[in-house]
């Protein structure tokens, strides 16, 4: 039996976000820390963005250290929040930078340092800041960002951390003993890049790179947390290697506290706390809460409209199952259905990179890779569904309903994006999974990629339900099932890959990190769309209602947290 809709899952979504977002919002803000979002001109007039933390002890009387810290590739600045949030609770002001090309920095990516000199610039100018007392911290391609900053006006910082990152790699500047001035690199034991990075098989070994030895002017083996050089001279360095991966320094508390010790070192005016006084944890808990209660919220506005006198003709008592009883056939068609999304993804990753290079019509190289991947998936879907033959199903589709309650129900979610982001500074995210607000310029660029996003979810989903449902199945197993079809296959990859990491060192597939990294995302995002999928199948005996809002939620999802690599 269908559903029947009610105000319950709405109300329940709602107090989730406002508990969330109050809880995240008194972690970043603890201590009389204040939050500003700041714009600011960069190279050839692009503007930048970016977050400022402003403690208390900072005023133009008494000019207070400060910090500029970038995030990674394809992520924004609110990632950086962990480090963000312990410099400000020491004293620091801090610029959590969107990079040039990502978040609400205009793009292309790449360009003018990365935004780096801009920023630094931008950092400066503030009579907050002490001048004298500044430290650069970015996270890999923010490692990046970060040496072109300090390559622009070598006197114009004092220290800096490389988190999962390194000198040369034909993105920066190649270190030497003296350049860049005082640098701690912290690159975790199961860092994904280390070959990129730092020219070594496995992160474990950078102490042994010819590349991390002369920076730190040496022939021998790196020893870890010995500090070489001198900081009065500007030469110090140290390596640290916690043990986590390349995206894992953002929410280790033995990354961020290296980070910390390091500035309170080799930066004056700062507030000393102990290394393992931090509380940025609970704000990913709050946002969290939060990001949960946005997905419930699309769930229980979606339930509500279902109650409108114009909606109510979506409503169905029975949705229709291709089985009676799970069969052997339909182990088959689960499995076939859980494996061709992964066997597909690195090479449909590869040939969106090869027949969508950044253009004015797909501007977002990622992006239009997935897009790739998902024309593919649909089509083999189809396909299968034509090989694979089950009781033939009747559906009853009401095309422009579909869509109209699938605008409304993403319009009051993202209303609800929009109000946290006002009020709290806080999008919705756990590590880097994270919904966001959309620039303008991402609003366009979405409404391009919606269209094969639209035509993936209408033919996978119309594959999930009429070629997978079950009629026997209850609520609990329903769900289950969907969100193992759709997202089972990549799981049980991810771990088998990351068991590799673990007790080799190395990924089954180390030609390969990006699109990896980008491949955990696919994990929350399918476990979000197969919720979403068989909730509203449930209450219309349709897959498009379903289709559709999926089809805007991840393009949205997508498109603000993506590079932007082609202006224009």
């Amino acid at each position: 039996m269908a559903d029947k809709p009610n105000w319950r899952t709405f109300i329940i979504a709602c107090l989730l976000i406002l508990a969330g977002s109050l809880l995240a919002h008194q972690i970043q803000t603890a201590g009389g820390i204040e939050i500003k979002d700041v714009r600011f001109t960069g190279a050839n007039g692009n503007t930048l963005s970016a977050l400022l933390y402003i403690p208390d002890n900072a005023s133009a009387e008494t000019p207070a250290p400060g910090i500029l810290a970038v995030h990674g590739y394809i992520n924004s600045r609110e990632v950086q929040s962990g480090f963000a949030i312990e410099f400000a609770r020491r004293g620091y002001v801090v610029l959590s930078l969107d990079q040039a090309g990502h978040g609400y920095s205009d793009a292309p990516a790449f360009a003018n340092g990365f935004g780096g000199p801009a920023a630094l610039d931008y950092l400066r100018s503030l009579d907050i800041v002490d001048t004298d007392n500044i430290g650069l911290e970015g996270h890999s391609m923010g490692g990046w960002t970060v040496l072109a900053a300090a390559a622009a006006a070598p006197d114009g910082y004092k220290s800096m951390v490389l988190q999962g990152s390194s000198t040369g790699s034909g993105m920066a500047m190649p270190g030497t003993p003296d350049w860049p001035r005082n640098v701690a690199v912290v690159f975790a034991q199961y860092d994904e890049f280390a070959p990129l990075m730092w020219e070594v098989p496995r992160g474990a070994d950078a102490g042994t790179s010819t590349k991390l030895q002369a920076l730190f002017g040496t022939n021998r083996t790196i020893v870890e947390g010995q500090i070489y050089g001198n900081i009065a001279e500007g030469t110090a360095r140290v390596w640290h290697s916690p043990p986590v991966t390349h995206p894992g320094n953002h929410i280790s508390h033995a990354s961020i506290g290296h980070a910390t010790d390091w500035f309170a070192q080799t930066l004056e005016g700062g507030t000393p706390s102990a290394v393992d006084n931090q509380i940025w944890f609970y704000k990913e808990i709050g946002t969290l809460i939060a990001l949960i209660g946005f997905v419930m919220l699309i769930l229980g506005s979606f339930n509500i409209l279902l109650l409108t006198p114009y909606f109510s003709r979506l409503r169905s008592p029975d949705a229709p199952s291709a089985y009676v009883r799970r069969t052997g056939r339909w182990w088959i068609a689960a499995i076939i259905s859980a494996i061709i999304p992964v066997a597909t993804f690195y090479p449909a990753m590869g040939w969106g990179a090869a027949l969508l290079p950044a253009s004015a019509w797909f501007p977002q190289a990622i992006t239009s890779q997935i897009a790739v991947w998902a024309i593919v998936n649909g089509l083999i879907f189809t396909a299968l569904g034509l090989v694979i033959r089950t009781g033939k199903l009747t559906y009853t589709h009401q095309i422009l309903p579909s869509i109209s309650i699938a605008l409304l129900t993403a319009g009051m979610a993202y209303l609800s994006v929009l109000a946290a982001d006002f009020l709290f500074k806080i999008d919705f995210r756990f590590w880097f999974v994270g919904v966001k607000a959309m620039s303008l310029d991402q609003l366009q660029i979405m409404l391009v990629y919606l269209i094969p996003f639209s035509i993936f979810f209408v033919l996978a989903l119309r594959a999930l339900h009429g070629g997978l449902s079950v009629a026997s199945d209850r609520p609990l197993i329903q769900y289950s099932s969907n969100a193992l079809a759709l997202m089972g296959g990549f799981l049980l990859f991810l771990i088998a890959q990351y068991t590799s990491l673990f007790t080799r060192g190395v990924l089954i597939t180390p030609t390969e990190p990006l699109n990896t990294i980008v491949m955990i995302q696919f994990v929350p995002m399918l476990l979000i769309v197969a919720i979403i999928s068989t909730y509203t199948y449930r209450r219309t005996a349709s897959y498009l209602p379903g289709a559709f809002v999926n089809a805007l939620f991840v393009s949205w999802y997508i498109v603000a947290g993506q590079a932007t690599q082609f202006a224009g």
